[in-house]
Protein backbone atom coordinates (compact mmCIF):
# COMPACT_ATOMS: atom_id res chain seq x y z
CA UNK A 1 0.00 0.00 0.00
CA UNK A 2 1.42 3.42 -0.97
CA UNK A 3 0.99 7.02 -0.10
CA UNK A 4 -2.27 8.39 0.13
CA UNK A 5 -4.07 9.51 -3.40
CA UNK A 6 -6.39 11.88 -4.85
CA UNK A 7 -7.93 8.75 -5.77
CA UNK A 8 -8.48 7.68 -2.50
CA UNK A 9 -9.88 10.99 -1.39
CA UNK A 10 -12.12 10.38 -4.30
CA UNK A 11 -13.55 7.46 -3.06
CA UNK A 12 -14.14 8.33 0.33
CA UNK A 13 -16.05 11.40 -0.99
CA UNK A 14 -17.65 9.78 -3.53
CA UNK A 15 -16.66 12.36 -5.91
CA UNK A 16 -14.48 12.20 -9.49
CA UNK A 17 -10.62 12.45 -8.99
CA UNK A 18 -11.03 15.46 -11.64
CA UNK A 19 -13.01 17.18 -8.69
CA UNK A 20 -10.60 16.18 -6.24
CA UNK A 21 -7.59 17.63 -8.24
CA UNK A 22 -9.19 20.85 -8.81
CA UNK A 23 -9.64 21.38 -5.22
CA UNK A 24 -6.55 20.38 -3.97
CA UNK A 25 -5.10 22.38 -7.15
CA UNK A 26 -7.69 25.32 -5.69
CA UNK A 27 -9.07 25.36 -8.99
CA UNK A 28 -12.42 24.92 -7.73
CA UNK A 29 -14.50 28.26 -8.17
CA UNK A 30 -16.74 25.71 -10.19
CA UNK A 31 -17.40 23.33 -6.87
CA UNK A 32 -19.87 24.17 -4.34
CA UNK A 33 -18.29 24.92 -1.19
CA UNK A 34 -19.92 21.84 0.84
CA UNK A 35 -18.15 19.01 -1.74
CA UNK A 36 -14.85 21.65 -1.56
CA UNK A 37 -15.15 21.75 2.55
CA UNK A 38 -16.12 17.82 2.23
CA UNK A 39 -12.66 17.13 0.43
CA UNK A 40 -10.40 19.10 2.31
CA UNK A 41 -12.03 17.62 5.55
CA UNK A 42 -11.63 14.00 4.72
CA UNK A 43 -7.91 14.67 3.11
CA UNK A 44 -6.93 15.85 6.36
CA UNK A 45 -8.82 12.54 8.28
CA UNK A 46 -6.80 10.59 5.42
CA UNK A 47 -3.58 12.67 6.35
CA UNK A 48 -2.90 13.54 2.54
CA UNK A 49 0.08 15.29 1.48
CA UNK A 50 0.20 16.73 -1.96
CA UNK A 51 2.86 15.09 -3.68
CA UNK A 52 5.32 17.37 -5.40
CA UNK A 53 7.36 15.00 -7.26
CA UNK A 54 5.32 12.05 -7.37
CA UNK A 55 4.45 12.68 -11.40
CA UNK A 56 8.13 12.77 -12.55
CA UNK A 57 9.37 9.88 -10.28
CA UNK A 58 7.82 6.13 -11.67
CA UNK A 59 9.39 4.53 -8.59
CA UNK A 60 8.10 6.32 -5.72
CA UNK A 61 11.38 6.65 -4.43
CA UNK A 62 13.81 9.52 -3.71
CA UNK A 63 16.46 7.85 -2.41
CA UNK A 64 16.29 10.28 0.98
CA UNK A 65 15.65 9.67 4.17
CA UNK A 66 14.43 12.62 6.74
CA UNK A 67 15.75 13.08 9.99
CA UNK A 68 13.68 15.11 13.05
CA UNK A 69 16.14 16.20 15.94
CA UNK A 70 14.41 18.13 18.80
CA UNK A 71 17.96 20.38 19.06
CA UNK A 72 20.77 20.67 16.79
CA UNK A 73 22.88 23.05 19.30
CA UNK A 74 22.91 19.66 21.78
CA UNK A 75 25.70 17.45 20.80
CA UNK A 76 24.15 14.45 21.62
CA UNK A 77 22.03 15.00 18.53
CA UNK A 78 24.13 16.55 16.07
CA UNK A 79 26.41 13.44 16.89
CA UNK A 80 24.20 11.17 16.43
CA UNK A 81 22.80 12.90 13.12
CA UNK A 82 26.92 12.82 12.09
CA UNK A 83 26.53 8.79 12.69
CA UNK A 84 23.18 8.64 10.34
CA UNK A 85 25.29 10.61 7.86
CA UNK A 86 27.61 8.23 7.59
CA UNK A 87 26.10 4.83 7.34
CA UNK A 88 23.45 6.61 4.95
CA UNK A 89 26.29 7.41 2.80
CA UNK A 90 27.63 4.20 3.10
CA UNK A 91 24.23 2.51 1.84
CA UNK A 92 23.81 5.46 -0.66
CA UNK A 93 21.11 7.22 0.90
CA UNK A 94 20.62 11.72 1.35
CA UNK A 95 19.59 12.72 4.29
CA UNK A 96 17.82 15.80 4.92
CA UNK A 97 17.38 17.11 8.98
CA UNK A 98 14.55 18.84 10.39
CA UNK A 99 15.63 20.92 13.97
CA UNK A 100 12.00 21.32 15.70
CA UNK A 101 13.52 23.33 18.55
CA UNK A 102 11.14 20.84 20.71
CA UNK A 103 7.94 22.47 18.99
CA UNK A 104 4.84 20.19 18.19
CA UNK A 105 3.84 22.74 15.51
CA UNK A 106 6.83 22.85 13.94
CA UNK A 107 7.39 18.86 13.91
CA UNK A 108 4.01 18.07 12.43
CA UNK A 109 4.92 21.00 9.41
CA UNK A 110 8.32 19.36 8.64
CA UNK A 111 6.71 15.79 8.84
CA UNK A 112 4.12 16.94 6.04
CA UNK A 113 7.29 18.58 4.12
CA UNK A 114 9.36 15.23 3.91
CA UNK A 115 6.37 13.35 3.06
CA UNK A 116 5.50 15.89 -0.05
CA UNK A 117 8.92 15.28 -0.97
CA UNK A 118 8.66 11.50 -1.39
CA UNK A 119 10.99 10.77 1.65
CA UNK A 120 11.59 7.04 1.86
CA UNK A 121 11.87 6.65 5.97
CA UNK A 122 12.19 8.71 8.81
CA UNK A 123 14.38 8.82 12.06
CA UNK A 124 12.40 10.23 15.12
CA UNK A 125 14.59 11.62 17.88
CA UNK A 126 11.84 13.76 19.20
CA UNK A 127 9.88 12.32 22.30
CA UNK A 128 6.41 13.46 24.86
CA UNK A 129 3.31 13.65 23.23
CA UNK A 130 4.24 13.26 19.01
CA UNK A 131 0.96 10.93 18.22
CA UNK A 132 -0.07 13.51 15.60
CA UNK A 133 3.92 13.36 13.69
CA UNK A 134 3.76 9.78 14.03
CA UNK A 135 0.49 8.96 12.69
CA UNK A 136 0.64 10.96 9.87
CA UNK A 137 3.85 9.11 8.65
CA UNK A 138 1.64 5.58 9.62
CA UNK A 139 -1.25 7.27 7.40
CA UNK A 140 1.39 7.53 4.33
CA UNK A 141 3.13 4.01 5.20
CA UNK A 142 6.19 5.60 5.53
CA UNK A 143 8.78 3.90 7.73
CA UNK A 144 10.38 5.27 11.03
CA UNK A 145 12.67 4.50 13.70
CA UNK A 146 12.57 5.95 17.13
CA UNK A 147 15.86 6.83 18.43
CA UNK A 148 16.60 7.70 22.28
CA UNK A 149 13.57 9.35 23.00
CA UNK A 150 10.34 7.48 23.42
CA UNK A 151 6.66 8.25 22.46
CA UNK A 152 3.36 6.91 23.53
CA UNK A 153 2.75 3.22 22.58
CA UNK A 154 6.57 3.12 21.12
CA UNK A 155 6.97 -0.95 22.31
CA UNK A 156 4.50 -1.01 18.70
CA UNK A 157 7.33 1.11 16.64
CA UNK A 158 11.14 0.25 15.79
CA UNK A 159 13.54 1.92 17.87
CA UNK A 160 16.71 2.17 18.85
CA UNK A 161 17.76 3.05 22.57
CA UNK A 162 19.89 2.82 25.95
CA UNK A 163 19.25 1.60 29.36
CA UNK A 164 18.57 5.26 30.78
CA UNK A 165 17.67 3.46 34.63
CA UNK A 166 20.49 1.19 34.60
CA UNK A 167 23.34 3.65 33.79
CA UNK A 168 22.02 6.30 36.48
CA UNK A 169 22.00 3.34 38.98
CA UNK A 170 25.75 2.72 38.05
CA UNK A 171 26.47 6.40 38.08
CA UNK A 172 24.94 6.19 41.95
CA UNK A 173 26.83 3.34 43.07
CA UNK A 174 30.03 4.66 42.02
CA UNK A 175 29.42 7.82 44.11
CA UNK A 176 27.98 6.07 47.14
CA UNK A 177 31.43 3.74 47.04
CA UNK A 178 33.27 7.03 46.81
CA UNK A 179 31.66 8.17 50.34
CA UNK A 180 29.39 10.39 48.64
CA UNK A 181 25.53 10.58 50.44
CA UNK A 182 24.31 14.13 49.89
CA UNK A 183 23.68 13.32 46.36
CA UNK A 184 21.52 15.71 44.49
CA UNK A 185 19.50 14.78 41.22
CA UNK A 186 18.82 17.28 38.14
CA UNK A 187 16.03 15.66 36.31
CA UNK A 188 14.76 16.67 32.68
CA UNK A 189 11.38 18.00 31.87
CA UNK A 190 8.30 15.28 33.33
CA UNK A 191 7.06 15.03 29.50
CA UNK A 192 10.22 12.76 27.99
CA UNK A 193 10.38 9.41 28.69
CA UNK A 194 13.70 9.29 29.22
CA UNK A 195 13.65 12.04 31.97
CA UNK A 196 11.21 9.31 33.88
CA UNK A 197 13.58 6.68 33.45
CA UNK A 198 16.76 8.36 34.69
CA UNK A 199 15.12 9.71 37.86
CA UNK A 200 13.65 6.14 38.26
CA UNK A 201 17.13 5.17 38.28
CA UNK A 202 18.09 7.60 40.81
CA UNK A 203 15.46 6.99 43.35
CA UNK A 204 15.82 3.23 43.12
CA UNK A 205 19.69 3.54 43.45
CA UNK A 206 18.95 5.41 46.42
CA UNK A 207 16.33 4.02 48.20
CA UNK A 208 18.69 0.86 48.14
CA UNK A 209 21.45 2.80 50.11
CA UNK A 210 18.82 4.17 52.53
CA UNK A 211 20.02 7.90 51.84
CA UNK A 212 16.70 9.03 49.51
CA UNK A 213 15.43 12.38 50.32
CA UNK A 214 12.96 13.77 47.17
CA UNK A 215 14.42 17.42 48.36
CA UNK A 216 17.30 16.11 46.70
CA UNK A 217 15.75 16.19 43.08
CA UNK A 218 15.80 19.24 40.75
CA UNK A 219 14.53 19.64 37.21
CA UNK A 220 15.57 21.57 34.34
CA UNK A 221 15.65 21.76 30.70
CA UNK A 222 18.02 19.56 28.59
CA UNK A 223 20.76 22.11 27.84
CA UNK A 224 23.21 24.56 29.11
CA UNK A 225 20.50 27.13 30.36
CA UNK A 226 18.80 23.92 32.36
CA UNK A 227 21.86 23.11 34.26
CA UNK A 228 22.69 26.68 35.24
CA UNK A 229 19.11 27.62 36.50
CA UNK A 230 18.95 24.11 38.54
CA UNK A 231 22.33 24.39 40.42
CA UNK A 232 21.12 28.47 41.15
CA UNK A 233 18.76 27.08 42.89
CA UNK A 234 20.55 23.86 44.14
CA UNK A 235 23.46 26.17 45.66
CA UNK A 236 20.85 28.24 47.83
CA UNK A 237 19.45 25.47 48.96
CA UNK A 238 21.94 23.54 50.21
CA UNK A 239 25.71 24.52 52.08
CA UNK A 240 26.70 21.01 51.83
CA UNK A 241 26.97 18.53 49.46
CA UNK A 242 28.61 15.81 48.27
CA UNK A 243 27.92 15.60 44.59
CA UNK A 244 25.06 16.46 41.66
CA UNK A 245 23.84 14.27 39.38
CA UNK A 246 22.45 15.44 35.86
CA UNK A 247 20.55 14.36 33.59
CA UNK A 248 22.45 15.39 30.68
CA UNK A 249 25.90 16.23 30.09
CA UNK A 250 24.57 20.33 28.65
CA UNK A 251 23.17 20.32 31.95
CA UNK A 252 26.13 19.70 33.49
CA UNK A 253 28.33 21.98 32.11
CA UNK A 254 25.80 24.66 32.60
CA UNK A 255 26.09 23.71 36.52
CA UNK A 256 29.81 23.24 36.46
CA UNK A 257 30.29 27.21 35.47
CA UNK A 258 27.60 28.05 38.52
CA UNK A 259 29.66 26.04 41.13
CA UNK A 260 32.77 27.02 39.53
CA UNK A 261 31.65 31.11 40.00
CA UNK A 262 30.40 30.71 43.41
CA UNK A 263 33.95 29.07 44.91
CA UNK A 264 33.29 25.34 44.97
CA UNK A 265 36.14 23.29 43.87
CA UNK A 266 35.29 20.41 41.76
CA UNK A 267 35.41 17.61 42.48
CA UNK A 268 37.05 18.45 45.87
CA UNK A 269 34.25 20.53 47.28
CA UNK A 270 31.75 19.03 44.98
CA UNK A 271 31.45 16.14 42.63
CA UNK A 272 29.63 16.32 39.79
CA UNK A 273 28.95 13.59 36.91
CA UNK A 274 26.73 13.90 33.46
CA UNK A 275 24.74 11.29 30.96
CA UNK A 276 25.62 10.71 27.40
CA UNK A 277 29.01 11.27 26.91
CA UNK A 278 29.33 14.04 24.48
CA UNK A 279 32.30 14.99 23.13
CA UNK A 280 33.45 18.73 24.71
CA UNK A 281 32.94 16.38 27.62
CA UNK A 282 36.62 15.23 27.39
CA UNK A 283 37.73 18.76 26.63
CA UNK A 284 36.54 20.45 29.23
CA UNK A 285 38.71 21.39 32.42
CA UNK A 286 37.81 19.39 34.72
CA UNK A 287 37.12 16.83 32.18
CA UNK A 288 33.88 15.42 33.45
CA UNK A 289 32.75 12.10 34.47
CA UNK A 290 29.71 10.98 32.62
CA UNK A 291 27.48 7.94 32.11
CA UNK A 292 28.56 7.15 28.37
CA UNK A 293 25.83 6.44 25.93
CA UNK A 294 27.35 4.65 22.80
CA UNK A 295 26.18 7.56 20.50
CA UNK A 296 27.71 6.73 17.03
CA UNK A 297 27.14 3.34 17.33
CA UNK A 298 23.15 3.82 18.01
CA UNK A 299 22.97 6.31 15.03
CA UNK A 300 24.50 3.94 12.51
CA UNK A 301 22.01 1.25 14.00
CA UNK A 302 19.38 3.33 13.79
CA UNK A 303 20.30 3.90 10.34
CA UNK A 304 20.68 0.63 8.78
CA UNK A 305 17.68 -0.94 10.64
CA UNK A 306 15.37 1.98 8.63
CA UNK A 307 16.81 1.81 5.37
CA UNK A 308 15.78 -2.07 6.04
CA UNK A 309 12.59 -1.22 6.36
CA UNK A 310 12.28 0.73 3.22
CA UNK A 311 13.35 -2.39 1.84
CA UNK A 312 10.73 -3.95 2.92
CA UNK A 313 13.72 -6.27 4.91
CA UNK A 314 11.85 -6.62 8.71
CA UNK A 315 14.06 -6.64 11.79
CA UNK A 316 13.67 -9.64 14.02
CA UNK A 317 12.98 -7.21 17.02
CA UNK A 318 11.03 -4.04 17.20
CA UNK A 319 13.64 -2.37 19.74
CA UNK A 320 17.20 -2.67 20.60
CA UNK A 321 18.56 -1.25 23.68
CA UNK A 322 22.58 -0.61 24.27
CA UNK A 323 23.87 -0.77 27.49
CA UNK A 324 25.57 2.54 29.36
CA UNK A 325 29.35 2.89 30.81
CA UNK A 326 30.41 5.07 33.18
CA UNK A 327 33.22 6.98 31.95
CA UNK A 328 35.16 8.06 35.21
CA UNK A 329 37.18 11.74 34.80
CA UNK A 330 38.31 14.37 37.05
CA UNK A 331 34.92 15.85 38.22
CA UNK A 332 34.38 13.40 40.53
Amino acid sequence: MGNVTMKDIAEMAGVSKATVSMVMNKKDASISENTREKILRIAKEMSYIPNSIARSLSTKKSGSIGIILPDITNPFFSEMARAIEDEAERLEYNIIICNTDNDKDKEEKYIELLISKLIDGVIFMSGGKSNASITILKNNNVPFVLVDRYIEGYKDDYGVFCLNKQGVKNGIKYLYEKGNRKIVFVKGRENLEISKQRVEGYIEAMKDYEIYDEKYIYEGDFNVDGGIMATEKIIHSFKNLDAIFYSNDMMALGGMKILLRNGYKIPEDISVVGFDNIHISEVIEPELTTISQPIYIMGKKACSILINLIKGELPPEKQLYFETKLIIRGTT
